[in-house]
């Protein structure tokens, strides 16, 4: 029966390869075969496909899928390549898709894929054969699908899901709770650690039995907690708290402790490396034991430093406002009074509660002037002025006034803030001040500024008008001798005397000490000019009575007419200051007409003060020497130093014209001791030589005499230049001692102490009083030159000068006679018991080397 069996499958076998070797001869023809599936066995019985489900083909070999209806019994299926040429050779690999990971290779022997235990689902089987193992071909696919078992249908699936389902709710239920609140919980404690971390609190938390405390987010700033002796136990010396606030955390905590209190909360300032941290100490007892100990407290640390910075800020602002000197009124948006200051009140004399809700009101101006601040105020932000308003007593004073916008945050305007200073004082002050400006204060007239103010616009409107530049006489000598009181009263009466001779239209300025500026307005005519010029000489001439004392002043005047004499209000003061100084130069009490020449020679008078400032900074200056002869053997007895000016490009200028110059402006101070030097160096030079040429004069300024350390000054040029003082001679002239009589006393005994002789020099020009003149301590009498020139052809002359050497001989004094130029002027000296004389005759100023070149001649050889 096998054998049947077996002959019967060889005969299907082989009718099955005829069959596929008839089907497939055409491609075997074109070498395009395929590998076939043959045959299918599950459980180890040869099945038809069909038995396995009737959606199967009858033929294996040509359906595209395979459907099992039980899952878990083995399977097998066949394969095999009839129609490939040398079939024998052939190799295999299958692999089924869902199942297998790799490929599964065979040989031609054994061609059979098995699989066992394949779940319900779907499948793919793949098979493919090669002759040399890597090129594969005749790929043949088969799907397997596995049916589901009816447990695992989808109605059985259904069955089981809904008490599944059910159970899966409920549990998931649970788990969604639990972890909501879990994700309650965390998302608590992540909002607690950001809102610690964003605050800057700092968490602790005291277990007080173990006596720890645990800190979180601490502090950079402040690495130790804050030692109170009660958490962090410490001596009280050893706290990082500040002394005086010690004391009330460590009250606070214990009345906390001890259950007084539902919190503890208190604020102190601890110490760190950059100083002192103001923080707020917050805390509360979580836990006591049966018998109400406390076992556990927590807390925070805030840091509230710039805060309680922001608040001390505030409060030194609150207190400025409250207490400055200005005064402040806040307005709203609507500019109604909410607040004012204490200043407020004491400058209007409103009290707060008068004000307040009060619209911003200025009495004294329209309604339309405050709305013109208001429409600056919100264009600018801020307005500035001074205006006047009136006290709650009726009385006006003024305020300097500023309103300021304040916007919020959105740039709206939410207040305005005025702040005043009164400035009522100074605004009376200012007026007192401009008119002091403005007026003389002992007469009463314009004063210098306002004439160059007044009389530039009347240039500037190009109106024709005269100036009358008037200077008084000698009005330093009443100043000296009567007292700056009776010169004051003085000047006050000149004012009034030429305000009566004055026109309505004219102005009176006093421009100066004694100096006085008539304006006439709308004139150029000469003769209107001279007659008021005239008038007010003659009125002036006439005596003043002052504190008992009949005072008769002279008056010069310049005179200058706009527009001949001057095109600016400078160029025509300037003008009439030199035809004033022009009337002096003719003796005073005159009116001089300003000219051209006048200018020339202020020019020159001005090109000659620059021309000697430069002379005696450049060290220009010369000093030649005068011999003085005797008229018993004609020898030189002695020289006379005399200044000369050497100016470069010009040459040397005569003394008659500096000299005065020099003495106006000071610059003769100088000058002397450059001449008192430069004698000196000569004087030395001369003794280093061997020649002895007796005393040297020189000539002593009526400036320099009055210097009050004139003595030390020359003492200490003799002492630089190591030169004697016996070997000095001073000439000081008559008017100078006799200015001062008494002073001059002084000084010249003090020179004379130190053994510097003394000679009054151009004796007979002043006033010399004989009681003065013996109590002069000089040794020399000078005959001026004007005495000297007519000697011996006016016998006055001669009688003069025969009386003053009488009279210095009684007084026991040398004379000299000054400017002998002839011989028959020497003789006469000489009758008349002259003793000495200088002049051309004997010698012309010599530098120092010419000087010496002569000291061997007989001085009469000219």
């Amino acid at each position: 029966m096998g054998r049947l069996k077996l002959l019967l499958l060889t005969t299907k076998r082989f009718l099955l390869l005829v069959i596929i070797s008839c089907f497939s001869y055409q491609a075997i023809a074109q070498d395009d075969w395929q590998v076939e599936l043959i045959s299918l066995r599950v459980a180890n019985e040869r099945v038809d496909a069909q038995q396995l489900d009737p959606r199967n083909r009858p033929q294996l070999y040509n359906t595209e899928t395979l459907y099992l209806k039980r899952a878990h019994h083995p399977l097998s299926i066949e394969f095999g390549a009839p129609y490939a040429p040398r079939a024998l050779t052939l190799q295999y690999r299958y692999r089924l898709d869902g199942f297998d990971q790799n490929w599964v290779y065979t040989d031609s022997q054994y061609r059979r894929a098995t699989y066992t235990n394949l779940d319900h689902g779907r499948y793919q089987f793949n098979v493919q054969a090669s002759y040399d193992g890597q090129t594969w071909q005749g790929h043949r696919q088969l799907a397997v699908e596995v049916a589901t078992p009816f447990w695992l249908s989808p109605w059985a699936k259904a069955f089981y899901a809904v008490p599944l389902l059910a159970l899966l709710a409920a549990g998931g239920f649970v788990l969604r709770t639990r972890h909501r609140a879990i994700q309650q919980l965390r998302e608590s404690e992540e909002r607690l650690k950001l809102s610690l971390w964003g605050s800057g609190d700092q968490l602790w938390d005291w277990d007080i039995p173990q006596e720890t405390i645990h800190r979180h987010n601490s502090w950079h700033e402040l690495e130790a907690f804050p030692i109170d002796c009660i958490r962090v136990k410490a001596a009280a010396d050893s706290s990082n708290i500040h002394p005086m606030d010690l004391p009330v955390v460590q009250q606070k905590l214990r009345e906390h402790l001890d259950g007084h209190s539902q919190f503890f909360e208190v604020t102190y300032r601890v110490k760190t490396e950059h100083g002192w941290l103001s923080i707020l100490d917050r805390g509360k007892v979580v836990e006591r034991d049966a018998q109400q100990r406390p076992l556990r407290m927590t807390g925070t640390l805030k840091d509230i430093t710039p805060l309680v910075e922001a608040e001390e800020r505030l409060k030194m602002l609150a207190a400025s406002i409250t207490n400055i000197s200005d005064g402040v009124c806040i307005y709203d948006a609507e500019f109604n009074v909410i607040e004012t200051n204490a200043s407020y009140s004491r400058i209007t004399g409103f009290a707060r509660s008068d004000v307040i809700g009060r619209p911003m009101q200025l009495e004294v101006y329209s309604p339309e002037f405050l709305e013109q601040i208001k429409r600056q105020l919100g264009q600018y932000g801020v307005w500035h002025g001074e205006v006047e308003d009136v006290r709650k007593d009726g009385s006006f004073y003024q305020i300097e006034l500023t309103v300021d916008a304040i916007r919020d945050d959105v740039g709206h305007i939410s207040h305005y803030v005025a702040t005043f200073s009164d400035i009522t004082e100074r605004k009376q002050s200012e007026r007192e001040l401009r008119r002091l400006a403005n007026t003389d204060t002992l007469t009463g007239l314009p004063n210098r500024s306002y004439f160059q103010v007044s009389h530039a616009n009347l240039v500037r409107k190009r109106v024709q008008h005269a100036l009358l530049l008037l200077d008084l006489d000698d009005f330093k000598k009443i100043n000296d001798s009567l007292g700056h009181d009776v010169g004051d009263q003085l000047l006050t009466q000149v004012a009034e005397r030429i305000l009566e001779l004055g026109r309505i239209h004219d102005t009176l300025y006093r421009v100066g000490g004694d100096e006085f500026v008539l304006l006439l307005e709308n004139t150029s005519d000469v003769n209107v000019i001279t007659e008021i010029a005239a008038k007010l000489l003659d009125h002036l001439s006439q005596s003043f009575h002052i504190l008992q004392h009949d005072i008769v002043m002279g008056a010069s005047m310049g005179v200058v007419v706009y527009p001949n004499d001057g095109q600016s209000s400078q160029e025509l003061l300037q003008n009439a200051d030199i035809a004033m100084y022009h009337a002096k130069s003719k003796g005073g009490h005159n009116y001089q007409f300003f000219n051209e020449s006048m200018n020339r020679n202020a020019v020159r008078r001005l090109q000659v003060e620059n021309q000697l400032r430069q002379a005696l900074r450049n060290n220009h200056l010369r000093v030649v020497y005068q011999p003085k002869v005797s008229l018993t053997n004609f020898n030189y007895v002695g020289v006379e130093a005399l200044a000369r000016l050497q100016i470069p490009g010009v040459g040397m200028m005569s003394p008659i014209e500096f000299i005065p110059l020099a003495e106006e402006t000071g610059l003769i101070i100088e000058m002397g001791e450059q001449v008192l030097r430069q004698t000196c160096r000569d004087m030395r030079h001369w003794l280093e030589q061997g020649h002895e040429l007796g005393r040297v004069a020189v000539n002593l300024s009526a400036k320099q005499f009055l210097q009050p350390d004139l003595t030390q000054r020359i003492l200490t040029i003799l002492a630089e230049e190591q030169v004697s003082p016996h070997a000095l001679e001073l000439e000081i002239t008559e008017g100078v001692v006799m200015d001062d009589p008494e002073h001059a006393i002084t000084i010249m005994t003090e020179l004379n102490q130190h053994g510097i002789q003394l000679a009054l020099d151009d004796f007979g020009t002043g006033y010399s009083s004989l009681a003065y003149l013996k109590r002069f301590p000089i040794q020399t009498l000078k005959i001026d030159k004007t005495f000297v020139d007519d000697i011996n052809a006016a016998e006055r002359d001669r009688n003069m000068v025969a009386s003053i050497v009488a009279m210095a001989h009684n007084l026991g004094l040398n004379v000299v006679a000054e400017g002998v130029v002839n011989h028959d002027q020497a003789a006469t000296l000489s009758r008349l018991n002259c003793e000495y004389a200088q002049g051309y005759l004997f010698a012309k100023p010599l530098s120092s080397d010419a000087l010496l070149e002569q000291l061997n001649a007989p001085a009469l050889i000219h």
